[in-house]
């Protein structure tokens, strides 16, 4: 009953109770204009890393309590999932569902190298302790190595033999073992140098979502997608010590830099955080309006960044607890609206909002305005970064070409973009959200067709 309770608790105290945390640590990382995939903190805890839905990576600037947006670094092709600091924190390095890995200069935000492995998404990476090596789980059923060189990333080889997509990595502490968490339920370990299996470290059954290698490099935490959170030893490959289950798939491991705590968090909404020598828990929160896909933990051991579907990065206090917590999530979100009297309203709020806005300012999203969009040529307006195959192209934006992007996909339509693909199969619905644009997208359309209001 504990969790009903807790959210009702949440609902009544949010008006009464200030959103402010440990101090010096933000309330909350505002910017982004998608949901959020991850979330790191840099060596010394001054600045933060986050990818997301909107294509970006932003590094922030949370030295003085409170955030600032630094740079915000535009170079993939689709979401961005996941971003490390390469050690001294000049650079950076992040991966997206475009399968590309960047090598970035975060004095300026710049791209210093690009390696495109293919269609198949990049979901997550780790940074070896010199920063010399990267390893990158891929949906193409395998993990790929490269060296940083000076400005370059090298690509060195590919670690395969997985049954199903590789969903995590992890590097031993000397940096001569890889391994591997993938949906066919198994963590391997595979040499750095040569990309040979060394071994089953330890199977599962249900697909391995996430790894943490623990303090010392002898155990490994792992999060699956039956909600199970376990630490296994590497050396005999059975489980050490089994942690309480999600609900949901886990989806996010990560540790204090002196491996004294973990904590998970999963589809559940739920984080618990542990004490990693006596494996008791510690404090368990849980967001009821989604996911936790990214964390990050305070040196301090005072806060806990997350991410999920919230264009912004939300933080908990953890020590010492608070006894009424504000969440820092709003429900519904705009692309979770159920119910609207506009047919093509709802249709917008599902296909399209979480890409587009409806008024002049993009809000950071993935995709241009659709502002002015009926008569726009194709790739025209200035100041977004189209691909090359939406530049290429040469149409008009009409009732008919809209009709048919939702109606054959954009993958037809317009080949070769970074549009997701997304179809209306029912002439009604298709008819219902043209009309609904054609209206909300007019420059003289009225303010309440903002997409913030749909289904208010």
């Amino acid at each position: 009953m504990w969790r009903p309770l807790v959210w009702l608790t949440t609902l009544m105290t949010v008006a009464l109770c200030g959103a402010a945390v440990a101090a010096g640590w933000p309330e909350r990382l505002s910017g982004h204009g998608g949901p959020i995939k991850s979330v790191m903190l840099s060596r010394d805890e001054r600045r933060a890393l986050t990818t997301s839905f909107d294509y970006s990576v932003i590094l922030w600037d949370i030295a003085e309590g409170h955030s600032r947006i630094s740079r915000r670094m535009i170079g993939h092709n689709a979401a961005a999932n996941d971003a490390r600091f390469l050690p001294g924190g000049k650079r950076a390095v992040s991966v997206g569902d475009d399968g590309a890995v960047l090598l970035w200069d975060l004095a300026d935000g710049s791209v210093l190298s690009r390696v495109d492995t293919g269609d198949d998404k990049m979901l997550s990476l780790a940074v070896s302790e010199s920063g010399r090596f990267l390893a990158v789980a891929s949906w193409d059923r395998s993990a790929h190595l490269f060296e940083v060189r000076d400005a370059s990333l090298v690509p060195l080889r590919r670690l395969t033999g997985h049954r199903n997509n590789v969903n995590a990595v992890a590097f031993s502490p000397d940096e001569k073992v890889v391994f591997t968490g993938a949906s066919d339920g198994v963590i391997r370990s595979f040499s750095r140098a040569d990309g040979a299996l060394l071994r089953e470290v330890h199977v599962h059954g249900w697909g391995i979502n996430v790894l943490q290698l623990m303090k010392g490099g002898r155990k490994i935490a792992f999060g699956a997608t039956d909600g199970a959170v376990a630490v296994v030893d590497i050396e005999s490959g059975e489980v050490s010590k089994q942690l309480a289950n999600h609900d949901r798939p886990v989806l996010a491991l990560t540790m204090t830099q002196d491996g004294a705590l973990l904590a998970s968090g999963g589809g559940d909404g739920q984080i618990r955080v542990y004490d990693a020598q006596a494996w008791t828990l510690l404090e368990r929160y849980e967001n009821p309006y989604g996911p936790v896909w990214g964390m990050a933990l305070t040196g301090d051991h005072a806060v806990a960044f997350y991410a999920g579907l919230d264009d912004h990065v939300n933080t908990w206090q953890i020590a010492p607890r608070k006894p009424f917590e504000p969440v820092g999530s709003s429900f519904p979100r705009r692309f979770q609206v159920a119910d609207t009297q506009d047919p093509g309203a709802l249709q917008f709020a599902r296909k399209c909002s979480v890409c587009h806005t409806l008024t002049p300012d993009d809000g950071n999203r993935a995709g241009p305005t659709l502002y002015g969009v009926f008569g726009r040529e194709v790739g025209s307006l200035p100041g977004y970064p189209y691909s090359q195959a939406l530049l290429d192209a040469d149409f008009t934006w009409t009732e008919k070409t809209i009709s048919d992007l939702f109606d054959h996909g954009p993958d037809v339509v317009t080949p070769g973009t970074k549009m997701p693909i997304q179809r209306l199969k029912s002439v009604e619905e298709r008819n219902a959200l043209v009309r609904f644009l054609k209206q909300a997208t007019a420059s003289d359309a009225a303010p309440h067709q903002d997409e913030k209001e749909i289904g208010k």
